[in-house]
C-alpha cells in the first residue's frame, strides 16, 4: 500500500527554522508532483509549495524567499526547508504526492500524509 510519512514538525521561536520530510513508500511505480499544504485552525487548507518530477518548484507568495522545497527521487522523498518562520506559519503541514502504483501504473492517484504540526511562537 502506498503511504506518505511526514516528520520534522515541532515548536520553534519566530525567526527560527525547521525542515520537514515526507517519504513515500509501498509499491510505487513512479511519482509525479509532490507538494506541501498547510491548514491552520479555522482556515482552509492551502498549497504552500509544490515541486514537479523534474524539480521545478512553485510557492505560496507569503513563503517565497523563506521556504525551499526539494526532492530526492532516489529516496521517494520531498523536503520543505522553512527559514525565518513567523507565527502565521503555525499550522498542520501535510505532504501530498501524485503517484502511480505498481498495481495500477496507468493511473495517477493523489496521496496524503497524516500531517505534522508546526508551531511558531512569538
Amino acid at each position: 500500500q502506498v503511504q506518505l510519512v511526514e516528520s520534522g514538525g515541532g515548536l520553534v521561536q519566530a525567526g527560527g527554522s525547521l525542515r520537514l520530510s515526507c517519504a513515500a513508500s509501498g509499491g510505487i511505480f513512479s511519482i509525479n508532483a509532490m507538494g506541501w499544504y498547510r491548514q491552520a485552525p479555522g482556515r482552509q487548507r492551502e498549497l504552500v509549495a509544490r515541486i514537479t518530477s523534474g524539480g521545478s518548484p512553485n510557492y505560496l507568495d507569503s513563503v517565497k524567499g523563506r521556504f525551499t522545497i526539494s526532492r530526492d527521487n532516489a529516496k521517494n522523498t520531498t523536503y520543505l526547508q522553512m527559514n525565518s518562520l513567523k507565527p502565521e506559519d503555525t499550522a498542520v503541514y501535510y505532504c501530498s504526492a501524485d503517484i502511480r502504483s505498481r498495481v495500477l501504473p496507468g493511473i495517477s492517484a493523489n496521496y496524503w500524509g497524516q500531517g505534522t504540526q508546526v508551531t511558531v511562537s512569538s
